[in-house]
């Protein structure tokens, strides 16, 4: 002990007072903290139980004859067969962004509307949106988003593409039984589309695997 210091007075355990509202025995606190973890999980279950109620295809896909089918099942198999095909896609709409920014392209949605009329119309005049939707089992969201990334691959490729007066006299000529226009305006326009259209269907595949080898693509599916 240094000098000068002052002895230190021991406390006994009995001065310092315990409030007599609180059981500190051991009992007491083992019974707490069971409480409190029964309380928790009680909690957690009843949420758990009331957002599969609200959406049982969270954990459900479906009954047969009282069997279900559950939605990690439904997720594996999708993943199994349709996985790469699909991420592939998305992989694909990444580049395609990705190349579309660097040329300044942009696609508005008074574009995306023009095309779904011209989609529509030559389908007939009984064929509607929803129809269409319903029939190909699509949201209105994802036609448009490929029409987007389609329109976006025309204009890329075709950036350069000039048609002539003479271009679209020649197509007309040689491919007249095709064309579902008659009148002189309308077929002339639908002439102009159909050489877009070519042009980038003999573009594409090249285009699109030089974009692919240039893009560092680290896949773990």
């Amino acid at each position: 002990m240094l000098l000068g210091m002052p002895k230190r007075i021991p406390v006994k355990p009995s001065a310092v007072p315990i409030p007599p509202s609180v059981d500190m025995s051991p009992s007491y606190t083992k019974v707490a903290r069971r409480f409190s973890w029964r309380w928790a999980l009680g909690i957690v279950a009843i949420l758990t139980f009331g957002l599969v109620g609200i959406n049982k295809g969270w954990v459900i896909a479906a009954f047969v004859d009282g069997r279900p089918i559950y939605s990690w099942q439904l997720n594996q198999t999708l993943r199994t067969r349709y996985g790469q095909q699909t991420l592939e896609g998305m992989i694909g709409e990444v580049l395609i962004s990705k190349e579309s920014k660097k040329s300044g392209i942009v696609i508005t949605e008074a574009d995306v509307l023009e095309k779904q009329r011209e989609i529509l119309s030559s389908l007939g005049t009984e064929v509607n949106l929803s129809d269409f939707l319903k029939f190909q089992g699509l949201t209105e969201s994802d036609f448009n988003q490929q029409i987007r990334v389609q329109l976006t691959v025309e204009r890329l490729l075709t950036k350069d593409l000039t048609i002539t007066e003479k271009d679209i006299d020649n197509y007309i000529a040689t491919n007249r039984a095709m064309l579902v226009a008659t009148r002189a305006a309308e077929l002339r326009e639908e002439a102009r589309r159909a050489i877009v259209s070519t042009t980038v269907s003999e573009k594409i595949q090249s285009w699109f695997m030089d974009l692919r080898k240039e893009s560092k693509v680290i896949k773990f599916l």
